[in-house]
């Protein structure tokens, strides 16, 4: 078996073979992906933020290139890059970019500070940081120096500048702590040989309650985005607007950005999901498939136009809201998707074809045949048909432990590898499960 980070859990053996024999797994890389998708999809829109349009052809050119900018900066395969980048091309780029190099990005929310960042780097040990100089007036390149004058792992910041403004790099710096600066444009050098790759290693870590790290391998994330991809019946036809944080794994892999990219799809970033911002998107790019908080999405329904080239939204929210549903629905033409996803992978769905009173009201079953849910009561029994207990889940793309973090581990897993998510759920009579919230003591 591939042996996978320090500080990570594996499946047990028996898991690993069950889910390469019922081909949950099937050994592709989420690079590899991006490959297949270019070969097949090539002079096709990949891609669009703004003026921006990228084919896949030249999405995986991009990639190639910046992988071995990377690997030409001395980070070597393994190491870890802290990816703090709001919805832009950039961000699809350098993820890419740096699995091919057989590097691990941590993908953090642009919106944290300084709070939660730096513990983030200290826990991943990163070597390297992407993010904005100044992103909406927040300086990310002075936060990076600092965390940098602390940490003596973080020896390479690379910086995004928004289009039409300079980065005060004109080219590589150094500060006093012998960290490096350089623009993220600057990552351009002849592709190299592509690495021998394993499926089963980390391909990137996510974030979860704030600095806790999570480890996704590309086995367990390819089959998360494809499986949800399918479900969907994405094709080269649909167009997905990430209006959530391409970093979540929601508009990560659900299908999201990936799932959409391996359909042959075109994705279409947006850096707010205000209606104001959105919804004229939708209409000058046609997208088919989005993604939405309840929250984010309480405002659509009075701004959405007399009709939209929408079929399907993807809610999440907990408690799921009928009445918001079938308010979105109605506004947009379009069917709802109820959706409840953790970054540990545990993902449940209802199904496009569901009846109404379990497409609206339930958040539906989960992904994979695969998965397995438990409901249980304080002292770990399940609880009876019908009645609300904490929903505990494990399964092919499911983690069994967080990223260096054995306490944690401690409380969050059961000894038979359960994640013991800390949100209360029952089922209905017909089998669909309701999320309801979250334990009062729940981490």
């Amino acid at each position: 078996m591939t042996t996978l980070l320090e500080g990570c859990t594996p499946w047990p053996e028996e898991f690993v073979d069950h889910y390469w024999a019922s081909g949950r797994w099937q050994g592709t890389t989420l690079d590899g992906l991006l490959r297949g998708s270019a070969l097949r999809y090539g002079p096709r829109t990949a891609l669009v933020h703004g003026a921006t349009r990228l084919t896949y052809a030249r999405l995986n050119r991009r990639v190639d290139r910046m992988a071995a900018g990377f690997r030409g900066r001395g980070l070597r395969p393994g190491m870890r890059v802290v990816v703090q980048l709001p919805n832009v091309p950039e961000f699809v780029v350098t993820a890419f970019a740096l699995m091919r190099a057989g590097l691990v990005p941590v993908f953090c929310p642009v919106s944290h500070r300084a709070s939660e960042v730096p513990e983030l780097v200290r826990t991943a040990q990163a070597v390297g940081y992407v993010g904005p100089s100044v992103y909406r007036g927040f300086d990310h390149t002075a936060m990076a120096a600092d965390i940098a004058a602390r940490w003596p792992f973080l020896r390479r910041v690379f910086t995004y500048e928004e289009p039409g403004t300079e980065s005060p790099f004109g080219g590589l710096t150094t500060d006093p702590s012998n960290c490096q600066y350089a623009p993220l444009g600057s990552l351009d050098a002849p592709p190299e040989p592509a690495l021998p790759l394993s499926a089963g290693q980390v391909a990137f870590l996510l974030v979860a309650d704030g600095t806790v790290l999570v480890p996704r391998t590309h086995n367990d994330f390819a089959h998360q985005a494809t499986a949800a991809a399918a479900l969907l019946s994405l094709t080269e036809e649909d167009v997905y607007l990430a209006a959530l944080p391409a970093a979540s794994d929601l508009a990560l892999g659900s299908p999201g950005v990936i799932g959409t990219l391996a359909a042959g799809g075109t994705v279409v970033l947006a850096e707010d999901p205000d209606p104001a911002v959105c919804l004229p998107l939708v209409a000058r790019e046609r997208v088919t498939v989005t993604a939405l908080t309840a929250d984010a999405a309480a405002d659509w329904p009075a701004a959405a136009p007399a009709a939209s080239t929408l079929r399907l939204v993807q809610l999440t929210g907990t408690p799921p809201d009928r009445a918001a549903a079938e308010r979105l629905g109605a506004a947009l033409g379009c069917r709802v998707q109820q959706v409840f996803g953790t970054p540990e992978g545990v993902l449940v769905l209802t199904r496009p074809g569901d009846p109404d009173a379990a497409a609206l009201a339930t958040h539906g079953r989960p992904l994979s045949p695969d998965d397995q849910i438990r409901l249980v009561d304080a002292g770990g029994e399940p609880v009876p048909d019908g009645a609300t207990g904490e929903l505990l889940a494990r399964g092919p793309h499911t983690v069994r432990g967080y990223y260096r973090a054995p306490d944690r581990d401690a409380r969050s897993f059961t000894p038979d590898g359960y994640l013991r998510t800390g949100h209360l759920a029952h089922r209905t009579p017909d089998g669909d499960l309701v999320v309801t919230g979250r334990r009062d003591d729940a981490d």
